[in-house]
């Protein structure tokens, strides 16, 4: 079915703080509109307030037709317990609750009670089109073709962060909806599972409004951008694609700069006219009662008519000013200033592994034979459950081996962002949770930092396992700035992290001295930070 999503004169907010008003939007088949803004500008709350799941404080959001299949997929960190994939996969593409209602419908249409033969052709239709009728068989071949490699009634809590992964991508493309809301799909997919998105999205007819800081799969799928700019309050909607909204938003910005700029000079100008004018006059009038006599009449009357012409100037330049269009003077955005402090120097050789093999279940990691030296940058890329974050544990002496050895230098010091954010996932304030990893640094200190990072009063109180992963994320960083590291490991350092923020860990990246082992499937990160080894990992065998 072709359908319309349409938003009208949307306003929300997060307590006291406005995130948006005025919004405007219309999702019509094939559209795919790239959703961006900085970590916190309301480009989830968006999400759920078209998807009907919170209140608009203001507007309407309406479906053309009514009846159309809506859904919502946001990122799942945590998997629910007593959930088998193949419920997780019925619940993520609605057939769950389209069962739910067809079956409540059948047994109204068994009591014979009035209008369910209406109400139970309804929840049929809204079924078959969701798939219903063979999501059983398209999700056991689906499932082979991901490599998820377990049964559909094994538990999603059992399965490995790239099993999961791979669910979470079947559910995606399993689904039949009409209208797609999708947060951050991006996160978590390793080359081939971005590749499958991005075909994905390519191939529907739905109309679809997508969250993600994936720059290379934003420019490959949408043709919109709208911005949600918290700095401004305001909202901008570009045409053309996301390279197009770059260079138009550079544009727009410097023209608005360029028109402040007019302005303002125009109006200092006139300002100072004003005050030159106002002087010429004062002088004139005391200089008219100083030096007239009192038989000079004319003398007098003279001076006195060239103050009133200069009054009169001057009043005419004041209503000038006043008549001036006011332009706003656009308010510079808040930029993340990342730095990543260098521990003095390790040994030549950083960290080894030899022969070493580690077992987890029925994955095993190696034998492998590693070397990482002083100053190398090293690229580690693989699937999801290849490998690689139990070969970034193995060399950091975090994961006992099976077999073989590990060595970590005398004077390494390591700083870590893990995909876990692990950290600050605990119930301790944030501030307390990162003063007690730097304990050197005074209480006004941590603060400070973490406001450098955007992490403010409000977030440094809070439980840190109560943050969002983009704000677990900016803490960890602040961590590297805070006590200084020669071996950094970013762990998918990305996943969450906001458009300006990526761009400035680049930007960090590129003056950092020590060694650096990164993973990451940011195809944009890959070729903006330089690094001198490429690690590929496979079915737990490193080679590079």
């Amino acid at each position: 079915m072709s359908a319309t999503l349409i938003a009208r004169d949307l306003a929300a907010g997060h307590g006291d703080r406005t995130l948006f008003t005025g919004l405007d939007l219309v999702v019509a088949p094939g559209d795919v509109i790239g959703l961006v803004g900085p970590n916190g500008a309301g480009k989830t709350t968006l999400l759920r307030t078209l998807a009907g799941l919170l209140p608009a404080e203001s507007g309407t959001v309406s479906l053309n037709p009514p009846t159309a299949n809506l859904g919502y997929l946001p990122q799942e960190r945590e998997r629910r317990a007593g959930e088998t994939v193949r419920d997780f996969l019925a619940r993520r593409t609605g057939v769950a609750a389209a069962q739910t209602a067809m079956d409540a419908a059948a047994e109204q249409l068994a009591a014979g009670a009035d209008g369910a033969d209406d109400r139970y052709a309804t929840a049929l239709e809204r079924w078959l089109d969701l798939g219903g009728a063979d999501l059983d068989d398209r999700a056991a071949q689906l499932a082979g073709e991901l490599g998820l490699a377990v049964a559909l009634d094994h538990p999603m809590t059992a399965l490995s962060g790239g099993q999961a992964a791979r669910a979470q991508m079947a559910s995606l493309l399993l689904s039949r909806y009409d209208v797609y809301l999708l947060d951050e799909p991006t996160n978590d997919l390793d080359l081939d599972g971005l590749a499958r998105l991005e075909r994905f999205v390519e191939g529907l007819r739905a109309g679809v409004v997508v969250v993600s800081h994936d720059r290379e799969f934003l420019t490959r799928t949408v043709t919109e951008v709208l911005e949600l700019d918290l700095h401004q309050q305001q909202i901008h909607l570009y045409g053309g694609g996301y390279a197009a909204y770059l260079d138009e938003r550079e544009r727009a910005r410097a023209h608005a700069r360029e028109q402040y700029e007019e302005y303002a000079d125009r109006k200092e100008e006139l300002l100072e006219r004003a005050r030159t004018q106002r002087a010429w006059m004062d002088k004139g009038v005391r200089n008219a009662r100083r030096k007239a006599p009192d038989n000079d009449k004319i003398g007098r009357n003279f001076r006195g008519e060239t103050s009133e012409k200069q009054a009169a100037k001057a009043r005419q330049t004041e209503k000038m000013i006043e008549r001036l269009e006011v332009v706003e003077e656009p308010r510079k955005e808040w930029e993340l200033r990342m730095e990543i402090a260098a521990a003095p120097r390790a040994g030549a050789v950083v960290a080894t592994l030899r022969d070493a093999c580690v077992r987890r279940g029925s994955f095993t990691l190696g034998p492998v034979t590693l070397q990482i030296d002083w100053a190398d940058r090293v690229a580690i890329t693989g699937a999801n459950g290849a490998g690689k974050s139990t070969l970034l544990a193995a060399l950091l002496g975090r994961l006992p081996l099976d077999s073989g050895s590990a060595f970590l230098g005398p004077g390494v010091v390591v700083g870590e962002v893990d995909q876990a954010r692990g950290v600050f996932l605990g119930e301790q304030p944030l501030a307390r949770a990162f003063g007690a990893a730097v304990p050197a640094l005074s209480d006004a200190d941590v603060r400070t930092l973490l406001a450098k990072y955007g992490l403010r009063a409000t977030h440094v109180l809070r439980p840190a396992a109560t943050l969002s992963p983009g704000e677990r994320t900016r803490a960890a960083l602040a961590l590297l700035q805070a006590r200084g590291v020669n071996l950094l490991v970013l762990d998918e350092p990305t996943n969450h992290l906001d458009l300006p923020a990526i761009e400035q860990l680049e930007s960090a990246l590129a003056g950092y001295p020590g060694t650096l082992l990164l993973v990451t499937h940011d195809r944009r990160m890959l070729s903006a930070v330089a690094t001198n080894r490429h690690l590929e990992v496979a079915d737990g065998r490193v080679t590079g």
